[in-house]
């Protein structure tokens, strides 16, 4: 049994769509498009006209690679979106075998319990610690015998108004949204190991116009902050201090940021304004201008990290990602800042049929959403459609009728429900009323020859009553 799925990964700088298959939870690529991002800047959509032009762009160029018509997607949403709070749920398990009904009761309980503002939609609710009786940190209480059960929950939740914004720009391009994964959360996803989930890992993606930090331990995500701080500042930057224009101060940052050694060479380049005059300027400029704002941005995420109260949980260091992360000498300072933390930089490359130009840190996240609708989420989660996801395969009753304090629009469908089946309930009866009532001389003749041997039976039961 194979699924097709489209991941759009909707950044600062591009915008990119990945059409795949998965199959027996392999995840095989068709096709992609990339396109330059219009309408979006630091991760919000500024003008939704603009951001869909360029989702749908790059929807089509997929599309055609691929060959496929898929009209549902996977979408990611900016950690700039994001707020997040911790909640916990208790019940009792009448039963005493926890079953996913159980664990579903128990995260829609810590839901209920955080009182989530009326402007606000919840996109991930993420357990990191289930309590079973007396017993804490139980990895998974699925089978386990038991009178009461706990959990403790990360809820990741935006405003309705941002998420309005997200899903009318990719329904102009002609696509639902079937899925919304916080940005962050997909980077971890694609560039995490299980030892690493494990022992606990801070991800730090650094995009073109802004930084996310996620730190996972305890089974799930437990902290997400954001910085509207990219590479694109860099090159801002550059183009002030160097007076050259955006184009050739970015040549300059690929070509020549290196964060480890400076040099004292001289390049020639063009003035902003006046393109045909050059001016020489020494590399140790642009050492240090890319110097300073790529350690500002890491100070500045570290404090994050410390704020989090949660530094000592993470045993397995620093994952870098995302297209900053392509500037050479970036992980020895990232290693001298987050001092006595090990740090790697990541790329995306678990997924079959990956093209060669989406192996880089830059798309971690498009490669994290296909990953996450082929299984690779939390182990438990409630997503934004308000549906437990889990990877148990055994068969369990519906759970959609599991809702602590349904909202306004739940009430009115159940209502309508119990209306519509009132009403057939009353159309039977009336049926059945109906042909108790028909009486034997109602019924018409045959001809005029014959009569109808009903009407004779009715006769003749007259005459001898």
């Amino acid at each position: 049994m194979s699924d097709t799925i489209l991941a759009i990964d909707i950044g600062s700088t591009k915008i990119c769509a990945v059409i795949a298959e998965i199959a027996d939870s392999q995840v095989t690529v068709q096709g992609h498009g990339i396109a330059k991002s219009q309408g979006v800047k630091k991760g919000a959509i500024t003008n939704i006209e603009l951001a869909s032009k360029s989702i749908k762009k790059a929807i089509n160029d997929a599309k055609r690679i691929a060959g496929s018509n898929i009209t549902s997607a996977t979408v990611s949403i900016s950690n700039a979106y994001a707020n997040s709070l911790n909640s916990t749920g208790i019940v009792n398990i009448p039963h005493k075998d926890i079953s996913i009904k159980e664990i579903n009761r128990v995260m829609q309980t810590a839901l209920y319990n955080a009182n989530i503002p009326n402007e606000y939609d919840v996109i991930h609710v993420l357990p990191y610690n289930f309590r079973v009786d007396d017993q804490d940190f139980i990895e998974d209480p699925f089978g386990m015998n038991a009178s009461r059960m706990e959990v403790d929950v990360n809820i990741i939740m935006t405003q309705k108004s941002n998420l309005s914004n997200l899903k009318k720009a990719v329904r102009s391009a002609g696509v639902e949204i079937d899925g919304i994964v916080l940005s962050g959360y997909a980077s971890a996803i694609a560039t995490m190991h299980e030892d690493e989930k494990e022992l606990g890992v801070a991800v730090i993606d650094l995009g073109g116009q802004t930084s996310n930090l996620v730190v996972h331990t305890g089974n799930s995500i437990r902290y997400n902050d954001f910085l509207g701080v990219g590479s694109n500042h860099i090159t801002n930057d550059l183009s002030m201090a160097l007076h050259t224009p955006l184009q050739i101060a970015e040549d300059v940052k690929i070509h020549h940021g290196n964060l480890t050694e400076s040099s004292n060479e001289v390049v020639e380049l063009p003035i902003i304004g006046d393109e045909k005059s050059r001016n020489g300027v020494s590399l140790d400029i642009v050492h240090s201008v890319i110097f300073s704002r790529v350690e500002e941005a890491l100070m500045i995420l570290a404090k994050s990290l410390e704020k989090s109260a949660l530094k000592e949980q993470i045993g397995a260091g620093i994952i870098l990602t995302g297209g900053m992360t392509k500037l050479k000498g970036i992980r020895e300072l990232a290693q001298a800042i987050f001092s006595g933390m090990p740090v790697r930089v990541a790329y995306p490359d678990n997924i079959n049929g990956l093209f060669d130009e989406l192996k880089d840190p830059a798309f971690s996240t498009v490669v994290g959403l296909l990953l996450y609708k082929a299984g690779g989420h939390t182990q438990y989660e409630i997503d934004f459609q308000q549906t437990l996801l889990h990877s148990k395969t055994v068969h369990e009753e519906n759970l959609s009728d599991i809702r602590i304090g349904s909202s306004e629009h739940d009430t009115m469908e159940t209502k309508a429900k119990a209306a519509k089946k009132e009403s057939k309930e009353s159309k039977r009866q009336e049926e059945s009323d109906e042909l108790s009532t028909i009486s034997f001389d109602d019924l018409p003749d045959i001809d005029h020859e014959k009569k109808n041997p009903f009407k004779k039976f009715a006769n003749w039961a007259k005459q001898l009553f």
